[in-house]
């Protein structure tokens, strides 16, 4: 699949030969010392390794002039926004050279009488945000890095957040793209309308591609408008297979609530000395709960999902009154990312999704792989989906935990697997979870999606040693 310049003798030849032809067009947006080029070498993974060159486009046109000079002489292309991925997708294990979009950041239009939002791949997430708020409207997909994950980024991985449960994943939120293939062939895919049939669906292909297939220059986005009005609510249980339970009555009822994130009791005992919290002593497991919509249908609405709430193992219901009941309803969940950096910076954080109804399933296997092996495990995420964040604490310094990691991990897949479920819901493949692609995904399928790649990418310039598996 490869043609690119692998020997040293080779890629020095064509490392000379794109930056001699890239330097007269982008001057000082070219970086070339090692020091400059060193913050573009990682992500937010624990994987890093030096790419040669790092470029800086402005437009589209820059983009496909900088495509076509790596196509021509064999140099691998790592499109990359603000790094924050934690699969190692953004990393040039390669060398060659990453072309940082993060100066592509602007919102080229907002179309209100449409519904959508025209932006450059650069604009954060949050910025995106903010600007169609103005107009009454907010774009669905909404990750925990909003604040510094870029719009490229999010479409790259197809990365969600809490709102997916009710409004959908990027795919369902884009209507169409600008992008560049690897042998710098413009395309435009997807419609301006919210219906439209012709041709193959590209849109939905580049969507989760994590920059394997081209580079997205420009993204039409689908907007939904902001509701009146919102509620929140925060559900303790006495343990974790009941507080699951509630997540599979709670989406079996007609109202979908807007978020629904699922904290196991280990996670809990682990923000208390953190954080300061009014939990309940003995809590197994936390729920909270968003249900947004009209101010006239909003009580009935948080009635219907608190009678699914209520259930075996409810320990205790609370109804958030004000924003500021609200933000401490919250204080919990925001409390437990930065709990798990200091309490295990080196934790193993994979993102499983399972069908819903085997939630309880996943969590009870969860705690049995935890206790076979002597491992930390902490579960929390998306639970409305079934997207759980499994963490694997595992201590480096511990000869023991390392020896048995790699099969506990195995173990987990097989668990995911087992249920009907996926291995990867936001977070995508990268570097970190190819050699599993095989597991969930059959030979003739990935053999397939080879011949896809060769057509968009025929040299492998972009992102090579992601997504597919080394055999």
């Amino acid at each position: 699949m490869t043609a690119f310049a692998s020997s040293k003798i080779d890629r020095e030849r064509a490392v000379n030969a794109v930056r001699e032809q890239l330097a007269r067009v982008l001057g000082d947006r070219l970086l070339q010392d090692a020091g400059d080029r060193l913050p573009y070498s990682y992500d937010n993974s624990r994987q890093q390794a030096l790419p040669d060159l790092v470029a800086f486009p402005q437009t589209h046109e820059e983009i496909v002039l900088v495509v076509r000079a790596c196509h021509t002489h064999g140099l691998p292309l790592v499109s990359r926004g603000l790094g924050s991925g934690t699969a190692g997708a953004a990393v040039p294990v390669a060398g060659g050279l990453v072309l940082a979009l993060e100066r592509m950041n602007r919102i080229l239009r907002v179309d209100a009488a449409n519904r959508v939002a025209v932006v450059q791949p650069g604009v954060t997430n949050a910025e995106l945000q903010k600007a169609v708020a103005v107009e009454g409207f907010f774009w669905p997909p909404d990750p925990t890095s909003a604040a510094y994950s870029t719009v490229g980024g999010n479409l790259a991985c197809n990365s969600a957040g809490p709102r997916a449960v009710k409004y959908g994943t990027p795919r369902d939120n884009t209507l169409g793209l600008r992008a560049v293939a690897g042998d710098g062939t413009e395309l435009r895919t997807g419609v301006y309308t919210t219906k439209g049939v012709v041709g193959y669906d590209l849109t939905r292909l580049l969507i989760g591609s994590e920059g394997t297939l081209g580079v997205i220059t420009e993204a039409t986005l689908k907007l939904t408008p902001l509701q009146s009005g919102k509620q929140t609510l925060r559900a303790v249980y006495a343990d974790m297979t009941t507080a699951a339970s509630a997540v599979s009555r709670i989406m079996a009822q007609p109202v979908t609530p807007a978020a629904l994130e699922f904290i196991d009791g280990t996670a809990i005992a682990m923000i208390r000395g953190y954080a300061n919290t009014d939990l309940p002593e003995n809590a197994g497991a936390m729920l909270i709960v968003e249900v947004d919509g009209d101010d006239a249908c909003l009580a009935a609405a948080t009635d219907a999902v608190s009678a699914a709430v209520k259930g075996e193992g409810l320990m205790e219901l609370r109804r958030a009154a004000t924003a500021e009941e609200t933000r401490a309803l919250w204080t919990a969940r925001k409390a437990l990312s930065p709990a798990l950096r200091k309490v295990a910076p080196k934790k193993i954080n994979e993102d499983v999704v399972v069908p819903v109804s085997r939630m309880a399933e996943l969590i009870g296997g969860l705690q049995e792989l935890a206790a076979r092996y002597a491992i930390t495990i902490v579960n929390f995420g998306h639970a409305g989906n079934g997207n759980i964040h499994v963490n694997l604490l595992a201590d480096p310094d511990d000869e023991r935990q390392m020896r048995v990691i790699d099969e506990c991990l195995n173990d987990v897949f097989s668990l995911v697997l087992k249920l009907g479920g996926t291995l990867s819901g936001e977070h995508g493949i990268g570097l970190v979870k190819k050699e599993y692609v095989g597991l969930e995904i059959e030979p003739g399928t990935l053999e397939m999606m080879r011949r896809i790649k060769a057509q968009f990418d025929p040299k492998g310039i972009l992102n090579p040693g992601k997504f597919f598996p080394s055999t």
